[in-house]
């Protein structure tokens, strides 16, 4: 079974910290570009952050970028989303999902083959 599975949310005080993982079993992440996105109740979903396959290109939304930081270890078929200076309007549902391209470089619309399960990460005083 072909599986994307986030983990390490939680609840954190505003200004806390965070690094969500994303495994992927089944399948390896050596040729999938990975996207970061979250969804708030009655809230649409918004992308978050994006690597690509190799890690050579990264994007960021506006309201993470300089807070959040995204990485990734091939050898262990894992995606991080490191999360500092949390705030309360960073509470959300985090998802990842994978694109099978080695040429996709976080840039413009991709359509995700896989998804995740989401992780809920709460930033509340």
């Amino acid at each position: 079974q072909l599986q994307l599975v986030e983990s390490g949310g939680g609840l954190v005080q505003p200004g806390g910290s965070l690094r969500l993982s994303c495994a992927a079993s089944g399948f390896t992440l050596d040729y999938y570009a990975i996207g970061w996105f979250r969804q708030a109740p009655g809230k649409e979903r918004e992308g978050v952050s994006c690597i690509s396959s190799s890690g050579g290109s990264t994007h960021y939304a506006d309201s993470v970028k300089g807070r959040f930081t995204i990485s990734r270890d091939n050898a262990k078929n894992t995606v991080y989303l490191q999360m500092n200076s949390l705030k309360p309007e960073d509470t959300a549902v985090y998802y990842c999902a994978a694109v099978e391209s080695s040429y996709y470089y976080c840039s413009g619309y991709v359509w995700y083959d896989y998804w995740g399960q989401g992780t809920q990460v709460t930033v509340s005083s």
